[in-house]
């Protein structure tokens, strides 16, 4: 049996929340890395030479999925934002507590955006089926991965945290 993990780490409140919102960071450094990188690709197609042959489906998943690009990356800076507003003001628990549900709904947003992108690509190579086919396995992976996932290791700790006699 593996050993026991400490629930508890010796910290002051102030130190957990500084702790809290670095790790966030981090973590949003990294997303928001890949959101850049997708809403340039997206500002690029617009001026290649066979956009003008998009048909009105692909437009209209374009422009959606540029705008999820973009809501995505103003939600991913959102936080750093927040900090340097409230910088100085004894509002660090606060600004954690809300980065970290902007962190939460800037990744739905970009599961959004994801599959936009993917949709739009496959269906312009391979056509509407297959695009819409690999558009819902797109969703599905972030579903799986950033859903599911989280929720059963959650539960699973849980468990072994919280045993139920």
């Amino acid at each position: 049996m593996a050993a026991e993990i400490p629930v508890t780490r010796n910290e002051t409140p102030l130190e957990r929340d500084d702790r809290n919102f670095v790790e966030l960071l981090q973590e949003l450094r990294v997303i928001q890395t890949g959101v850049q990188i997708l809403f340039a690709f997206l500002l690029t197609l617009a001026f290649t030479p066979r956009f003008p042959d998009l048909d009105s489906y692909q437009r209209g998943a374009y422009v959606t999925t540029l705008m999820l690009a973009a809501l995505a990356a103003i939600v991913f800076t959102a936080p750093a934002v927040l900090h340097r507003s409230l910088f100085r003001r004894g509002a660090k628990r606060r600004v954690v507590e809300v980065s970290s549900v902007l962190a939460r709904a800037g990744l739905g947003v970009l599961a959004l955006s994801l599959t936009g992108a993917v949709l739009l690509v496959v269906d312009v190579v391979m056509g509407r089926a297959a695009g819409l086919c690999a558009a819902g396995g797109i969703l599905l992976a972030c579903a799986a991965l950033w859903l599911a996932l989280p929720w059963e290791v959650g539960r699973r700790h849980r468990e072994r945290v919280l045993p139920t006699d």
